[in-house]
């Protein structure tokens, strides 16, 4: 999916594109922009659920200006792991452990066995999504444009490992971006998981 976010003072909104199936057991794979006062950059907010439990979020900076122009947002989803690319860049890979850790940890899933469908909005979400809910939408900015353009889904092939695997460049680019842009990471955050990190972070 091609995007061009919201310019200006997009505070207190949320640009949103994911994947989703549907009920309180739902799967859902995340790519979320979160607005800011002009001059300020975007936060992409990405996410995974699975069996209807998430937090497993981590976000970046951009390095360009996604107000200006189009930009490629990309998921390869297959049955090993799930790939976020921007502009055919890999931000963040992640892998299907679920025969190892299954075991261990009755919370981990991975998403494999529902469908889903694409969706994309555009909404106000000023109690979190800027500064953790300081700054507040400008309603006099309103309205608030996001565009979507060139969409394109297609299935895979069998070859899951020949498609989803990362050459060296593009594993060096993967490292550059969670070097330089990552923001947060909830594998690092021993402050919200004070009794140990996710299994999948071991």
């Amino acid at each position: 999916m091609q995007i061009k976010l919201v310019p200006g003072n997009s505070a207190g909104t949320v640009t949103a594109y994911y994947l989703s199936s549907q009920g309180p057991k739902h799967d859902e794979i995340d790519y979320e922009f979160l607005g800011n006062l002009s001059g300020d950059p975007y936060i992409m907010h990405t996410n995974v659920f699975a069996q209807g439990l998430g937090n497993r979020e981590q976000q970046f900076y951009l390095w360009f200006d996604p107000t200006l122009d189009f930009h490629t947002y990309s998921v390869l989803w297959t049955p090993n792991q799930i790939t976020f690319s921007v502009d055919g860049i890999p931000v963040r890979v992640f892998k299907n452990r679920e025969t190892e850790l299954g075991k261990v940890d009755s919370d981990y899933h991975y998403p494999k066995s529902q469908a889903m469908r694409v969706y994309s909005s555009l909404w106000n979400a000023d109690d979190w999504a800027t500064r953790g809910g300081l700054v507040k939408t400008d309603w006099t900015k309103a309205p608030f444009v996001a565009s979507f353009s060139n969409f394109n889904a297609a299935t895979s092939s069998s070859n899951f490992a020949g498609e989803e695997a990362l050459d060296s460049n593009e594993e060096q680019k993967l490292q550059w971006v969670r070097k330089n842009y990552m923001i947060y990471d909830y594998c690092a955050d021993t402050k919200r998981f004070p009794q140990g990190l996710p299994a999948e972070c071991k």
